[in-house]
């Protein structure tokens, strides 16, 4: 094997890196032996400070803020007319053949729905809405109680009782899904058999029998999810604008005009009916709005 005679600085230099080590200086592995892993040591100040942990902030507690309920995208809707005088003003009308022909379109109406739009009136009515305006709305329900529901609504204006929106379904498509979440009071719907539903001939909204008074604030348990639909919060939390109680102003009105509150197996805050399986409304006098 070669051999290869040393440089006559190499003893300078060896001896220079023998004064190094006994001063101290760090090298790349710690006290304990164990490789740090990196190739380059750590020198000077940054190898003796010791790192400051400062905690976070302990977040305050706030009570839960309900989701507000989205804006939906309209289809195809009844133009409603603006209020435009004092009261409630309700109005009583046949179903329009524009409206009806929507109505079939989206489907809430189709062959075995228990009525038509013979047996149908469309109810135009003011009402006191979310933003402390005045806005119109309109129902469709069963002739045989259209002058009850314009008498309810007449009252509830009357009592101030605060409704969010209040359009046909067919402005939702048929579906009720969307109608509650978009927290719309809403009436009369035969609706699909992809929706949770009576038999047609039985369900009070089919017959156009049935309200649903804010949905959103009102919300039901649906039983396929054992759930609060369209939303949880009002499930739990029942105070604040536009719920219903019982001894309430809009369960007050509606009772004493012979309707039923959250006629259903189910809890189902927002629907009034006036009976299941679907029947006309008793003789039940009520008084002057």
């Amino acid at each position: 094997m070669r051999s290869r005679a040393l440089p006559i600085w190499a003893p300078v230099v060896a001896a220079g890196v023998l004064v190094a080590l006994l001063g101290g200086c760090s090298v790349g592995v710690p006290a304990s032996g164990a490789p740090t892993g990196h190739s380059t040591a750590v020198t000077g100040a940054a190898a003796t400070r010791t790192p400051t942990f400062t905690p976070p902030p302990t977040p305050t507690a706030t009570a839960p803020t309900p989701t507000p309920p989205p804006t939906p995208t309209a289809t195809a809707p009844t133009p409603t007319p603006t209020p435009t005088t004092a009261g409630a003003d309700a109005v009583v009308r046949p179903v329009p053949d524009a409206q009806w022909a929507r109505i079939v379109a989206v489907g809430a109406w189709h062959p075995g729905c228990p009525v038509g739009q013979a047996q149908l009136r469309r109810v135009e009515v003011n009402f006191h809405g979310f933003d402390a305006r005045v806005h119109r709305g309109v129902l469709v329900v069963n002739a045989d109680v259209a002058d009850s529901v314009a008498h309810i609504f007449t009252r509830l204006y009357t009592e101030g009782f605060p409704i969010h929106r209040m359009q046909p379904i067919e402005v939702y498509g048929g579906d009720d899904n969307a109608s509650m979440a978009a927290d719309n009071t809403s009436a009369y719907n035969c609706r699909r058999a992809s929706q949770a539903n009576a038999p047609a001939t039985a369900s009070p909204h089919g017959n156009g029998r049935a309200i649903d008074v804010n949905p959103y604030e009102n919300p039901w348990i649906d039983p396929r999810c054992a759930c609060f639909q369209p939303d949880a919060y009002y499930g739990r939390h029942r105070s604040g604008t536009g719920v219903i109680t019982k001894g309430g102003t809009a369960w007050s009105v509606f009772t004493a005009a012979g309707w039923i509150w959250q006629d259903n197996a189910t809890i189902d805050y927002q629907h009034f009916d006036t009976g299941y399986p679907s029947r006309p409304l008793p003789s039940t006098p009520t008084a002057a709005p």
